[in-house]
């Protein structure tokens, strides 16, 4: 990338090409329709909450293919579903648990097809795993289980044997990164920090140190995210924009950005504060522009269908992205030397050598981009091809030039726009740089 980043030991080439992704959160909570947490939240037993939803789960609209067509249509290059969630129930056929979609009324293994379909349209897969499990007879409480408040419970969990559930855990890795084909990339979510007089679990407790070799030995290409406490190839910001690329220890890592369409991750069906496509597009820019990666979550509902809210927000994205994709795809943050102008986020393709202008707020007439006078050869709007006049540092643009050059240095670029904006979410201005 022509950028100081940490190498990564897994594969991030395609990753940082394709700067877009979906992420799915499906499972019983779907039928809840109330958040994701809401066993936690409501203090459901393992058993309360198997007895309300397993039986239920019948997710007879399911169709992965129409999935996937969405998925592509919005212009996400790769997807992550949660396989297993907190709750403990896995969309897979394991052979090492009866919790699971073959045994509700689904009566399928419902992940493989989903893979097959994203895999079939060239969207890499992404698998995502809870460490936590609230079904597991022998996972310990701690600050997040449903039943930390429960002195019953309690006072029965030193007669749970942990280390079995990290068995359970590690079985069902290596079954997840043996029957499904290759896996670009692994989603662990995630330690936990002692809390409420509660210990923690970190990497001791997951001996995240021995799960990540046999991870490196199943499947050598593969991308892990840094929820192990070991580090990894993928630092994971959630529910927040970073001020600017993130960094480890100083240096610039690959990095993603995990969000919602509105405030659950889970189908929540009475839960409205949904962002419009124009905040989307912007959060996708911001990302990119920052050097990062958007991915963006979906939570089906209990009969398997995407939410009609989530629907039009992806085909919304699509739509700018049928014809800004250019400045998406391979691209990452501008190189220093070319500062960004108000209510604008640069975008730079090192291997095309074109810096993309996103203008947020669309000024009137001119564009003035300080230091890039002699650095640029053309110049348009992305949308349509349609050139963009420019003048470089103070030649006369109009019959008012002295008004006209007010304040601009003899480095200034000048773009002279329409008055009117693109009917776009987000203009595009394509620049073709100078040399190499």
């Amino acid at each position: 990338m022509g950028l100081d980043v940490k190498p990564t030991i897994g594969d991030s080439s395609w990753f940082t090409q394709s700067r877009f992704g979906m992420f799915i959160h499906w499972g019983l909570y779907s039928l809840g329709a109330r958040h994701e947490w809401l066993q936690s939240r409501e203090f459901l037993s393992a058993a309360q909450y198997r007895d309300k939803y397993f039986r239920r789960f019948d997710p007879d609209l399911y169709d992965p293919e129409l999935w996937a067509d969405l998925a592509l249509q919005a212009g996400m290059k790769y997807f992550v579903v949660t396989t297993k969630h907190h709750e403990g129930f896995c969309l897979w056929d394991s052979k090492y648990t009866d919790y699971k979609a073959p045994n509700t009324p689904a009566g399928r293994d419902v992940l493989k097809p989903m893979v097959e379909a994203f895999r079939s349209r060239g969207i890499h897969p992404g698998l995502y795993y809870s460490l936590l499990d609230w079904h597991h007879p022998d996972y310990t409480a701690d600050a997040k289980h449903p039943l930390r408040y429960d002195k019953a419970f309690l006072e029965k969990d030193a007669e749970r044997r942990f280390d079995r559930y990290v068995e359970y855990m590690f079985n069902q890795t290596r079954e997840l990164l043996t029957e499904f084909g290759k896996i670009d990339l692994l989603f662990f979510d995630f330690s936990i920090p002692p809390l409420e007089g509660f210990l923690g679990k970190g990497k001791d407790e997951w001996r995240s140190e021995a799960l990540v070799r046999l991870i490196r030995e199943l499947q050598p290409n593969i991308l892990l995210n840094d929820r192990l406490q070991v580090g990894g190839d993928i630092t994971t910001p959630e529910q927040y924009q970073p001020r600017k690329w993130i960094e480890v220890g100083g240096r610039r890592v690959v990095w993603e950005a995990c969000h919602t369409f509105s405030g659950s991750w889970g189908y929540y069906r009475d839960e409205e504060t949904w962002k419009s496509v124009d905040q989307l597009v912007k959060m996708l820019i911001d990302t990119v522009a920052k050097g990062g990666n958007l991915l963006l979550n979906v939570g089906p509902t209990g009969r398997g269908e995407f939410d009609e809210r989530a629907v039009d927000r992806l085909k919304g994205i699509g739509a700018w992205m049928r014809r800004h994709r250019r400045s998406i795809y391979g691209c990452t943050a501008a190189p220093d030397e070319f500062a960004c102008p108000a209510d604008c986020r640069l975008t730079y393709n090192p291997d095309a050598n074109r810096l993309y202008v996103h203008v947020f707020s669309w000024p009137f007439k001119h564009l003035h981009l300080p230091g890039f006078s002699g650095r640029v050869e053309y110049a348009q709007l992305l949308n349509d091809g349609s050139e963009i006049r420019m003048t470089e540092g103070k030649q006369e643009m109009t019959m008012e030039a002295g008004a006209f050059n007010e304040g601009r240095s003899e480095d200034t670029l000048t773009l002279a726009l329409p008055v009117k904006k693109p009917d776009v979410a987000v203009p595009v201005i394509e620049l073709f740089l100078k040399g190499r």
